[in-house]
């Protein structure tokens, strides 16, 4: 704007401005989603006395993707439609809005509603505490993974979302796939993970798991009409 003395200078600069803030209440979003499970399986097993099913070395795991995901996926997110017809945001607006936040804790909620059950299950049916483990930090990973897809838009579904380009949001999936499966079946880091082997059945049950907290994400989003820019 200071360098060019053109109207349309001020029109992008404002469509940048509210592109970053969008995409800033993306990230903000999803970081708090994702620290509810996380908080969660942390806490509840000491409290259930179960044994435990977070440590270090997972929640390590786990900001690998967290991390890029808030830094470089929602950063290269395209601006929403309609970006320019909203009303200025009140210079008064909080970024954290009561409903903004209501939204993020319901959809890690219902993340760590699914782990739970995913361990409780497993561990009560004797599988043993290693392959219960192993099926709840999967499925986590999994619906992680959903959950970023789904935060990348407020106003369309993420199938649509999908569709538009953002390769960052490829190369972030790719990474943790990759990942999970060498801690889930190279013998040293499955050791270190404290994790059984998984077969078949339990790889689709964790992708069940999966497609089912992205659909409760998706869900959540749809009800939260707050969840918008001023």
């Amino acid at each position: 704007v200071l360098l060019d003395d053109d109207f349309s200078s001020i029109v992008k600069a404002v469509r940048m401005g509210r592109r970053v803030f969008d995409n800033l209440k993306k990230a903000m979003a999803y970081i708090i989603a994702i620290h509810v499970p996380i908080a969660g399986l942390s806490f509840l097993p000491v409290l259930l006395g179960w044994p435990l099913i977070l440590g270090p070395v997972h929640i390590a795991f786990l900001e690998l993707i967290i991390d890029p995901s808030c830094s470089i996926v929602f950063e290269a997110e395209s601006e929403e439609a309609g970006i320019m017809r909203r009303r200025p945001r009140s210079s008064r607006e909080s970024l954290f809005q009561r409903r903004f936040v209501g939204m993020s804790v319901l959809q890690g909620a219902g993340m760590l509603a699914i782990s739970l059950a995913i361990f409780a299950v497993a561990y009560t049916r004797g599988q043993g505490e290693a392959d219960a483990r192993a099926l709840t930090f999967t499925a986590l990973v999994l619906m992680n993974l959903a959950l970023i897809a789904t935060s990348r838009s407020r106003t369309i579904s993420v199938w649509k979302s999908l569709r538009q380009p953002n390769p960052a949001m490829w190369w972030v999936t790719g990474a943790a796939l990759v990942l999970l499966a060498l801690v889930l079946y190279v013998p040293w880091l499955r050791s270190l993970f404290h994790f059984s082997t998984l077969h078949s059945g339990d790889i689709a049950l964790c992708l069940g798991a999966g497609v089912v907290g992205g659909a409760w994400f998706e869900a959540v989003k749809r009800m939260s009409r707050g969840f918008t820019s001023g």
